[in-house]
């Protein structure tokens, strides 16, 4: 769990190309993990979570997260995104579903965000409102895959990292 953990927050890390120190983990709340890291002597936090089930079953999936981080435009709110532990098919769409809503994510390279930044909003919201959330994908080798996500504790894992800069 702790290298799946420390793989994400690299890939985080990565991909944001901000933080100057390595990520610690505050708090957890249900399937939710809270964790900061400094940059430029400012805290800054995200939450993230594993999948609770993958399909199919006979594939090696490597190391998949949902993690939901401060958007670089501080107006802009937070930037809900799925790292994967493979690359993902170019020009192919992610789905994102909680109850009876459907969200596109747009891939590059092993991570995916939604397509507009309005979307954003209503992703995090309807991920605060539901229980679990569904994740399918296509990996570069053409392999479709479903991850399920608990959203337990993610509405107080995003109340705790809005605090942390505090």
């Amino acid at each position: 769990m702790i290298s799946r953990v420390a793989a994400a927050c690299a890939i985080l890390i990565s991909t944001c190309a901000i933080a100057q120190a390595k990520p610690q983990k505050l708090d957890t709340f249900g399937a939710w993990g809270v964790y900061s890291y400094k940059s430029e002597g400012r805290a800054t936090c995200y939450i993230l979570s594993m999948p609770t089930a993958m399909a199919p079953d006979h594939v090696d999936h490597g190391d998949n997260f949902f993690l939901v981080a401060p958007s670089p435009r501080p107006a802009t709110g937070q930037v809900p995104q799925a790292i994967m532990g493979y690359d993902l098919e170019a020009g192919s769409t992610l789905t994102a579903t909680i109850g009876d809503k459907a969200f596109t994510l747009a891939p590059q390279g092993r991570a995916a965000w939604t397509r507009r930044e309005g979307r954003d909003v209503e992703l995090v919201a309807a991920m605060k409102a539901g229980a679990t959330m569904t994740l399918k994908a296509r990996s570069r080798r053409g392999t479709e895959t479903s991850y399920t996500f608990s959203l337990k504790g993610m509405t107080a894992a995003l109340k705790r990292a809005a605090g942390c800069a505090r």
